[in-house]
């Protein structure tokens, strides 16, 4: 259950135009066939994505992979976010240096919902966790304004239906953590310059559109560098004068390097230009039809709204609808919504009173064929009576399978288990089952990793603190060894009560024995071992080198604690099954 570095494998085994690479080798994009909006164009998409789903499993088996949906895959570990995992294109090389360059020190990520997410990072891969489901909805010039501004407004609740995203690196955060994690990771303002006014490269906006999407892009280019060129010799104008019309490769390629949750996007087609609103604010899953049912709760809203309404920045502040986006991402469904003329509503109540209705009238209205909107919209009506979204079952398990015992570690691969299990059904998230407790006793028996068994409650030293400080937080805390780490979290030494003893024993006459400090009485070459280790390799290093405790250590990096206490339970539980 942990991220599989096979995109370029797999790229070239199913040899799709449909499947591209992403940044990270352990994700794949899909992109599907444009449809005019009327009558089956859902259903249409939604077989297409499980004709493609289907092929990526056939092929990912031969390679022993598995396939899952979400916003962001619960199992992702820091070890996972190195470059040896950045797909090998000359393009994300050149966005990783660039972006650290402008931003001129490592990614600070500091993200705090139940619990607290606080670490640094010297890549741009930590933008690989999140993976989105992306709708593209194409708009007249005339009515870009109007649409764009709709979308902003519906953005916040269409997310909170839709969250997927609550867990990252072990950490119960925010319920849509993209939100946070990608406006983070790809921020290039220097925290040296927090006092002047700027904006993150990933960000909602900062007011309504009065009249053209020229608005959008003018703000794009002045506000934010350039992170990635190339070399463009077509002369816009030129291609003007002789009837063509010009691709503007220069600004969609700067377009794709500023990330509106809402962006506007233009093309051209056999000559013919176009404007697209992509909305970046879906996650992926819980399962297809969940995804694409979140599609078309988007599409009827915007269509719905785009017809009722005359202009929505009249009937509402542009400030309300970014207070929206933000509270929802935090807590999804577990909000209140400033909504139209000012009415503060809870964000369930909102959605079954009146988004719901909207989207029903506003696929109607593109003629989408009856099965297909009491299937789709069905599966959202659904979603809110339960009061439940992807988030919302995924952090009730994992609190579940905590609350019996496991860590953190082991709790996140028992619950992706069971959730490749469950999207496995193809039944949407409404129809999923809780975790049982058969459940976790049979999956727990496949991992077997010192990762899953360590403690990573470590109660520590550094190697200038005196003994007697050591020897008191042994004491407090009931442990027998103390890993002793630099102030950079190297591990430089283990100190046990044994070497404590000893010293106290040594200096018992003279009395100085609390100006000893730990690094002059530790063993500075403690045999250690990494979390991917198996635990009958840890019980063989501790009975082979006479040891009770076993750092694990990740590129020098103390991650936790192996002791006689967590072999003892973990053998303990295995015994019992037995009876």
């Amino acid at each position: 259950m942990d991220p599989a570095p096979l995109a370029m494998t797999l790229l070239e085994s199913m040899n799709d135009p449909c499947f591209t690479n992403e940044l990270a080798l352990f994700n794949l994009e899909a992109n599907l066939d444009p449809h005019e909006f009327t009558k089956d164009a859902i259903s249409k998409t939604e077989q297409q994505l499980q004709e493609l789903y289907k092929k990526l499993l056939k092929h990912i088996a031969a390679e022993n992979g598995e396939v899952i949906t979400t916003g962001i895959l619960p199992t992702i570990r820091y070890r996972d976010l190195t470059l040896d995992n950045l797909t090998p294109q000359p393009r994300y090389f050149a966005l990783n240096d660039t972006l650290g360059q402008q931003r001129g020190e490592d990614c600070k990520l500091y993200i705090r919902g139940q619990d607290e997410l606080s670490f640094s990072h010297d890549n741009v891969l930590i933008e690989a966790c999140n993976t989105s489901f992306q709708v593209h909805f194409q708009v007249s010039q005339q009515d870009f304004a109007h649409y764009y501004n709709i979308s902003q407004a519906i953005t916040a609740p269409l997310l909170a239906i839709a969250a997927n995203s609550p867990l990252l690196l072990g950490k119960r955060l925010w319920h849509e953590t993209r939100i946070a994690l990608f406006q983070q990771a790809i921020d290039t303002r220097q925290s040296n310059l927090n006092l002047r006014e700027s904006e993150p490269r990933v960000w909602f906006g900062s007011q309504w559109v009065k009249s053209s999407v020229l608005e959008l892009f003018q703000e794009d280019i002045s506000k934010f560098k350039v992170l990635i060129s190339n070399d463009i010799e077509t002369d816009s104008m030129a291609q003007l004068k002789q009837g063509q019309v010009p691709k503007l490769d220069a600004l969609c390629m700067h377009n794709g390097t500023v990330y509106r949750w809402n962006r506007p996007c233009y093309g051209v087609q056999n000559n013919v230009p176009h404007l697209r609103i992509e909305n970046r604010v879906l996650p992926s899953g819980p399962t297809i039809v969940d995804a694409i049912a979140n599609m078309a709760f988007f599409l009827g809203l915007m269509n719905g709204y785009g017809s009722r309404l005359d202009d929505v920045t009249k009937i509402m502040d542009f400030s309300a609808a970014k207070k929206n986006f933000d509270n929802v991402s935090m807590r999804s469904l577990n909000t209140d919504i400033v909504w139209f003329n000012g009415e503060v509503i809870p964000c369930a109540e909102l959605i079954e009173r009146e988004l719901i209705p909207v989207a029903r009238e506003g696929l109607a209205l593109a003629n989408i064929d009856q099965t297909d909107i009491d299937k789709y919209i069905g599966i959202i009506e659904q979603r809110v009576a339960k009061r439940t979204n992807g988030s919302i079952w995924m952090l009730r398990n994992f609190d579940k399978i905590h609350e019996n015992g496991y860590n953190h570690k082991i709790s996140s691969k028992l619950l992706v288990q069971v959730m490749h299990n469950r999207q496995a059904t193809g039944k949407p998230l409404h129809l999923w089952d809780d975790v049982t407790q058969d459940e976790m006793s049979a999956l727990k028996e496949t991992y077997k990793s010192v990762e899953q068994v360590m403690s990573t409650n470590i109660f520590s030293v550094r190697g200038d603190d005196l003994i007697d400080l050591a020897a008191k937080i042994m004491h407090w805390n009931n442990v027998r060894h103390l890993p002793v780490e630099s102030d950079s979290g190297e591990l430089i030494g283990v100190l046990s009560y044994r070497q404590i003893l000893d010293i106290y024993g040594r200096y018992a006459s003279s009395g100085d024995v609390h100006l000893v400090p730990v690094k002059e009485v530790m063993n500075a070459k403690p045999i250690t071992i990494t979390p991917r280790g198996s635990i009958g390799e840890a019980i063989k290093l501790m009975r082979e080198n006479l040891i009770s405790a076993l750092p694990v250590v990740d590129n020098g990096h103390l991650m936790g604690m192996m002791t006689e206490a967590e072999l003892f339970k973990e053998y303990s539980s295995l015994l019992d099954g037995l009876h």
